[in-house]
């Protein structure tokens, strides 16, 4: 793969190479295997798809670290179904820009009319759309110097490889909805169930793609398939950075006429969008990103292009924007295929599945016909002329513009986070309609939505950057952040990346030559304990045992055993597959350095110390030693790095099975959800423009954070939000199990021209994590504790005041990691708070 894949993503191919591996073993077209792939709007299943694709045809990626029972198939089949030409020719673009494996000349085929074959030709990939199969289509019918309809060539494939012949079914839950999805779902059963009318064969291996399976999964129901299912878990999706962290949708309190004023606004927001775009990418030497408008206009009566003055509202976004705009900036993407004249402007038309690689492009103005075969990450501000009670298609349109322009979530501007949607047709409870259409609706993003009036971007507090600045000194943890690695990986990732980055030239070299001298030590050491010579033999050769059998008497006599010699073709696949268990190409890399030695002799080394568990602990140990070298080395040289690149150091040193420990770092920005009636409270590190931050605290934290703003030596204090990019994040342990918990406050004292930092989690005895977290709160400061001043565990008292277990004395940490029930606790509470 050309592009960096995602946990989740990774998780279910994982999950799709087990339900492979079963279903191929059994396919036939009299026992026909179906996946249900259920992927969330937005989870990437394109990405997911052609990573797939490549472990099929070639190999898999070295991302995805799969066990060496996989085998692939470059002479299989796959065949792309979906029921939108644009469709498929955007899937096409997609796997030929993200894959290297499978993007040959002559490798992706869309069918035409042009093909006529017995069979589809192996190691390809073929696309096709309902319309081509339609019964009066040329590709249905034989005759008229056609020799196979495509039917049979389907069936004769199937019949001929039924393990080897994929076909996956684009948007699977379509087929039930209106004339023409209708006419599609007639198709798609066709494959799922066959067709013999037409010769159809059942095909063997089915994989139904949607964000929800549930009519694909009705339809298999009561059929003779097998069916085996894989969810993508929309929560992994969310925390991914994939998508927007927010949609906010901005409306009038009563539904209004004035949409021109809105339109306005809503160009006014996408021009400081635009340059906060702009700033950022410079900054961060990042690709351009230019944000699209998009604006959906009302239907127009009868041959009428629109009810929308499109000349007003293109003047109406000119004066939001404070720029006149060039033609090329403005297209169409309406049902019509030609250009439009308004007021000698020109109207382009583009392609719906075109709007995004369009670098011209800015404003885009449409009816309906975005909420399919769509997927414009810059698409980031939307104005809808549309009328209220066509909530839940809005939604559904909404779901196609919630992809990040970079593929990640960004840390510096928690605004270039969010969508914004302007609806002057809607008031506050038909906003409502829209938020409950984003949450429970089928086919929509897992992401947040809200009025604008509630989800707010909160910036820096002037005058405290000494704070911020401080606040680097200190170090928040990881716990279950990224999927773990192995150690030998991550060595090789970090080398590899700080090469790259132009951070350390010569470190990947290095790093390569370490495992190839540490794979001659384990060689070396297992000649020298005799161990290598029997677990040679196991790999170069086969001891065979003979059995003859007498004709008359049916009696057997064991013969003399004797020994057959591994072919080099034998070597050559255990060989392979060594270095995929090895990863990075460091199997090729030892057998170079040795290539003055005899080449079965070297390549059986590798193949001995891959399978060697205890060589194998070995590498991993010692690559674990130097990964953790290399990050100390280089950890203040991350800090400045740009935040893409920083992002990759990190999540290298956080994808271990044990919490890791980083710089904490606080944004320039981040985004809140507040009622505008919450109270105000001061010294806050996160203020609104106007210089405000509300928020509603529960009764503890209130009280607690009333007596801390008392004290004269407090500046500051950070609400310490769940699950966010910049928390603050302590590991505890349940059973033996990492978890994260994030303290609900930070309080800043200024103490002899300095800052301290104060961690402060009121917390109800009552609860069953009480004692563990106390423990990971004592543990942090036994570790961390000369970083910070109090570490406290907050009870209230009978009086309303609070008592305090200071856990960063260490008297105190010591007694409470050594407890082992929840009344030792409270009597640590008498005697010290």
């Amino acid at each position: 793969m050309k592009i960096q894949l995602f946990d989740f993503q990774t998780d279910a191919l994982d999950q799709l190479r087990i339900k492979l591996g079963a279903a191929r073993a059994m396919a036939s077209v009299n026992n026909p295997q179906a996946v249900s792939f259920s992927a969330p709007t937005g989870s990437g299943k394109t990405v997911m798809m052609t990573a797939l694709f490549e472990a099929i045809l070639d190999c898999p990626d070295d991302q995805l670290d799969w066990p060496l029972d996989w085998q692939p198939q470059p002479d299989a089949v796959i065949l792309w179904l979906s029921d939108m030409p644009e469709l498929n020719e955007q899937t096409r673009r997609k796997i030929e820009a993200q894959s290297d494996k499978v993007y040959r000349v002559g490798q992706l085929i869309t069918i035409n009319n042009s093909l006529d074959q017995e069979r589809l030709g192996g190691g390809k990939i073929y696309f096709v759309n309902t319309q081509k199969l339609a019964d009066d289509r040329l590709l249905t019918r034989e005759g008229d110097a056609r020799q196979f309809s495509i039917w049979t060539t389907f069936s004769n494939t199937a019949r001929a490889i039924p393990d080897r012949f994929y076909v996956v079914i684009d948007e699977a839950h379509r087929g039930a909805q209106g004339r023409a999805a209708s006419k599609a779902k007639t198709i798609m059963q066709k494959f799922v169930l066959g067709d013999a009318e037409n010769g159809l064969a059942q095909m063997p291996m089915v994989i139904g793609v949607s964000a929800t399976p549930k009519r694909f999964d009705d339809l298999l129901s009561g059929t003779s398939h097998t069916v085996h299912k894989v969810i993508v878990p929309p929560d992994n999706v969310r925390e991914s950075g994939l998508l927007k962290e927010r949609i906010v949708i901005h409306h009038p309190k009563q539904s209004t006429n004035v949409e021109v004023g809105l339109l306005e606004e809503a160009a006014r927001r996408w021009q400081r969008m635009s340059a906060t775009w702009e700033r950022y990418c410079n900054e961060q030497k990042e690709p351009s990103v230019r944000p699209i408008l998009v604006v959906q206009v009302q239907d127009g009566p009868g041959d009428k292009l629109t009810r929308t003055n499109l000349s007003d509202a293109i003047k109406a976004i000119e004066k939001g924007a404070g720029r006149e705009l060039v033609d090329e900036e403005l297209a169409h993407a309406f049902q019509d295929s030609a250009d439009h004249i308004v007021d000698g402007r020109v109207l382009r038309k583009v392609d719906a599945s075109r709007i995004e690689e369009d670098g011209e492009v800015s404003v885009v103005f449409f009816k309906m016909a975005l909420s399919t075969g769509w997927d414009c990450p810059r698409a980031e501000v939307m104005m809808s002329y549309r009328a209220a009670f066509d909530h839940t298609h809005i939604a559904q349109l909404l779901g196609r513009m919630v992809r990040t322009p970079l593929a990640r979530r960004i840390e510096k501007s928690a605004e270039l986070n969010d969508v914004h949607l302007y609806l002057p047709h809607f008031d506050r409870e038909s906003v409502e309609q829209v938020v409950k259409a984003l949450q429970d609706g089928e086919t929509s993003p897992p992401t947040t939505a809200g009025s604008g009036a509630d989800l707010v971007v909160l910036k820096r507090r002037d005058g405290a950057d000494g704070i911020f600045s401080a606040v680097e000194d200190l170090v928040t943890y990881r716990v279950n952040a990224h999927r773990a690695q192995s150690d030998l990986r991550r060595y090789q990732a970090i080398a590899r990346q700080l090469t790259i980055d132009g951070i350390e030239g010569e470190v990947w070299d290095a790093a390569k030559t370490d495992v190839v001298k540490w794979i001659a030590d384990e060689v070396a050491k297992m000649k020298k304990a005799k161990e290598f010579d029997q677990a040679r033999e196991s790999v170069a050769q086969v001891s065979l045992s003979t059995v003859a059998i007498k004709n008359l008497t049916g009696l057997s006599e064991e013969q003399e055993d004797y020994v057959v010699g591994a072919s080099d073709i034998d070597v050559d696949r255990l060989f392979e597959e060594a270095g995929r268990k090895l990863g990075n190409g460091l199997h090729k890399e030892y057998w170079k350095s040795n290539a003055k030695r005899d080449k079965r002799d070297v390549k059986i080394e590798v193949i001995v110390v891959a399978q060697t568990a205890k060589a194998m602990e070995a590498l991993e140990r010692n690559s674990g030693r130097q990964f953790n070298k290399l990050f100390d080395k280089f950890r203040g040289k991350f800090g400045k790095l740009p935040e893409a690149q920083r992002r990759s150091y990190e999540k290298l040193r956080t994808s271990s099975a044990a919490p890791s420990e980083i710089q904490w770092r606080l944004p320039d920005s981040i985004d809140f959800k507040r009622s505008p009636k919450d109270p105000k409270w001061e010294k806050h590190l996160f203020i609104e423009g106007n210089g405000d931050f509300r928020t509603k605290l529960g009764s503890w934290e209130e009280g607690v954070l009333n007596e801390e703003l008392s004290q004269p030596s407090t500046v500051a204090w950070l609400r310490n939000l769940d699950r966010k990019d910049w928390s603050l994040e302590i590991p505890y342990e349940v059973a033996g199990a990492p978890k994260a918990m994030y303290p609900d406050l930070l309080i800043v004292r200024k103490v002899d021209g300095g800052f301290v930092f104060d961690i402060l989690e009121p917390h109800q005895p009552n609860l069953d994590d009480n004692l563990v977290k106390a423990k990971g709160l004592a543990l942090f400061a036994r570790k961390h504790g000369h970083l910070f001043g109090r570490i406290e565990l907050l009870r209230m008292k009978s009086d309303g005041a609070f008592s305090r277990l200071n856990l960063n004395k260490s008297e105190i940490a010591d007694r409470v990691v050594a407890l082992d029930g929840k009344a030792g606790l409270d009597q640590v509470f008498k005697d010290f708070a």
